[in-house]
């Protein structure tokens, strides 16, 4: 083999692995610029503000500014599309919400996936809801509301805070396991039910545990049972659902993605600063007083979990005969 032959093949060699070289080197000097997190709703809302809590946490750790830029719309499949479409850096992550797990079954024609095309990074927590109905139902537990709701199939009104939102599917799970007809009443939003539900014009509703709480205490609204596997400290005389439906779970759930292809030491390094994060007694506090039910874990525990709720909403959705509005 002749001299310029062997060069040549030597610097194709080199050139070769250049790509993951450069991948390596960016991700030991990561990050070096701001980080940008897209958040599926609008400025203002709960999960913004969590957005915010953990996006401050990053930029203090990580020592570089973390932007978050609200994209509501379409049901988060906006936002969602934007990050995962963006270059795999780590620069560019994704606020994930319940609304990912069900608008994997809910929409036919979406143009990504987001299990293959996005990259799991940390859980945040889960939003436990509570089942809660207008002290004129004549029910003070479970088992009495399943028995009235038998004895009234079809008369029992029961809202949310609009189609194929966590407190709808989690209404729509209630009345399959349950075996009962209610009549789903969708609203644009929680507050927005709320007055409807405090005048007993709507009778039931799998409310926001914070945003439930002063009524229940007051005893304008009556809590039959909270939708998480245990009991909340919040909310201590109140059962779980699973105590009366055996395997009843429906919270919603905030985590973070990157794109896919994102250099696993980018994302174990986010995975570790955002867990440390949700163990800081003033962020963590801070997260309790906005509804949330901490949940750490590996990106690879976040996979899982993400799955579940994929499968679990899928068949809900179906049996119910959910579309997209």
């Amino acid at each position: 083999m002749d001299f310029p032959r062997r060069r040549f093949l030597h610097l194709a060699a080199g050139a070769a692995v250049l790509p993951a070289f450069a991948r390596t080197a960016a991700a030991q000097a990561y990050p070096s610029k701001p980080l940008r997190v897209v958040v599926q709703v609008s400025g203002g809302s709960a999960p913004d503000i969590i957005a915010r809590v953990i996006g401050q946490w990053l930029s203090e750790r990580l020592g570089q500014p973390v932007v978050i830029d609200n994209r509501p719309g379409a049901s988060g499949n906006i936002a969602t599309e934007a990050v995962i479409r963006s270059p795999a850096d780590g620069y560019t992550l994704l606020f994930c919400m319940s609304a990912n797990s069900i608008n994997a079954s809910l929409f036919d024609n979406l143009r990504f996936s987001f299990m293959r095309d996005a990259a799991p990074v940390a859980l945040i927590g889960k939003i436990p809801l509570v089942l809660e109905v207008h002290p004129s139902v004549p029910a003070k537990t479970v088992p009495e509301f399943i028995a009235y709701a038998k004895a009234n199939p079809g008369k029992i009104n029961i809202a949310s805070s609009g189609n194929a939102t966590p407190l709808h599917v989690a209404a729509e799970l209630f009345k399959q396991t349950a075996g009962v007809d209610l009549v789903h009443v969708a609203y644009r939003s929680e507050p927005v039910a709320r007055p409807d539900l405090l005048t007993g014009k709507v009778q039931a509703m799998f409310g926001v545990v914070p945003s439930s709480l002063p009524h229940i205490r007051s005893g304008k609204m009556r809590a039959l049972a909270v939708s998480t596997e245990k009991r909340l400290d919040v909310l201590p005389d109140v059962p779980p659902m699973a105590d009366f439906l055996p395997g009843f779970e429906a919270s919603g759930w905030y985590g973070i993605a990157a794109p896919k292809d994102t250099p696993a030491e980018i994302v174990a390094r986010l995975n570790k600063e955002i867990g440390a994060g949700l163990t800081d007694p003033k962020t963590k506090a801070r997260l309790a007083e906005l509804g949330t039910l901490v949940i750490a874990g590996s990106p690879g525990d976040m996979e899982k979990y993400v799955a579940a709720e994929i499968e679990k909403w899928g068949k809900v959705i179906k049996t119910a005969g959910i579309k997209p509005q």
